[in-house]
């Protein structure tokens, strides 16, 4: 490829970034602006004045609450929903067994079924068991979900792993515990650099079940529980832009950090030999 050619590219990419950056960028600037500036002014206009007390007023109102639930929560089933997939996914490929296909098979149909399909048997499910109103409903519902799309994930990556490395653990005595837990698992970091931010990702943003799970505040995540906040601040649209940056600034942190992973881990799982 010439310099033009480089030049154009780098050109057509930079403008790629600045549409993509820009929303974010101008939802920021608005979330620093009080009503007058927000309507009487232009809407890519500076503010005049940065107010961080936007921010102040909606994490004083609560905000902070449905931050650590969704926090919490969004780990919690990222930990539990890659370490099961990881059990699974060694014992479907690295482990000789009959119904090894069959499981297999029954994981990826979770893959064909529509995600809020299940919300009524679910709700019926909790229910008889005292879950609803209860976070670990929202745990347990991320976790399953997920699995079939994580297991997926990992299994380029394990096919591709060499069986030496198991079988010289095995003769110097290694248990199959150990195996998974100190030699296969540490191996596999980069993969799952790529499952944690995809799950991270739809537990997050994740609306209807916990919309439909939960019904007291104090367990509500983000997503959920913004829109308190909408109606509490119905005039003080900076106020609620302030809200929204503090909704997608974990994303985006999280975003920078693995980036580099992901896209290691998707190109490690794509290759099989």
């Amino acid at each position: 490829m010439n310099k033009i050619g480089k030049w154009l590219l780098y050109l057509f990419l930079g403008i790629v970034a600045v549409v993509q950056v820009f929303p974010i960028l101008w939802l920021f600037l608005f979330s620093m602006k009080d009503n007058q500036e927000i309507f009487s002014g232009s809407p890519f206009s500076l503010p005049t004045e940065f107010r961080w007390e936007n921010y102040l007023k909606v994490w004083d109102g609560g905000i902070g609450v449905y931050f650590w639930n969704s926090v919490w929560i969004t780990a919690v089933a990222i930990i539990l929903t890659v370490i099961l997939a990881s059990m699974a996914t060694f014992a479907i490929t690295r482990m000789r067994w009959k119904l090894s296909g069959f499981v297999l098979g029954l994981f990826m149909v979770g893959l064909m079924i529509p995600i809020h399909s299940a919300i009524i048997p679910l709700f019926n499910m909790f229910l008889n068991v005292n879950l609803i109103d209860n976070p670990w409903s929202i745990v347990i519902t991320y976790t399953t979900y997920n699995l079939p799309i994580t297991i997926m994930i990992l299994l380029g990556f394990y096919y591709t792993l060499p069986r030496e490395i198991e079988e010289a653990a095995i003769i110097d005595g290694c248990s199959i515990h150990k195996l998974f837990f100190k030699i296969i698992l540490p191996m596999t970091a980069p993969v799952m650099s790529t499952t944690v931010i995809i799950n991270m990702i739809y537990n997050w943003n994740e609306f209807v079940f916990v919309n439909t799970f939960i019904s007291s505040d104090k367990y509500k995540t983000l997503t959920v529980g913004i829109q308190n906040f909408i109606g509490q601040y119905m005039t003080d649209w900076g106020a609620i832009g302030a809200t929204l940056i503090i909704s997608v600034l974990p994303i985006l942190i999280a975003f920078v950090f693995f980036s580099n992973k992901v896209v290691e881990g998707v190109a490690s799982s794509a290759v099989k030999g």
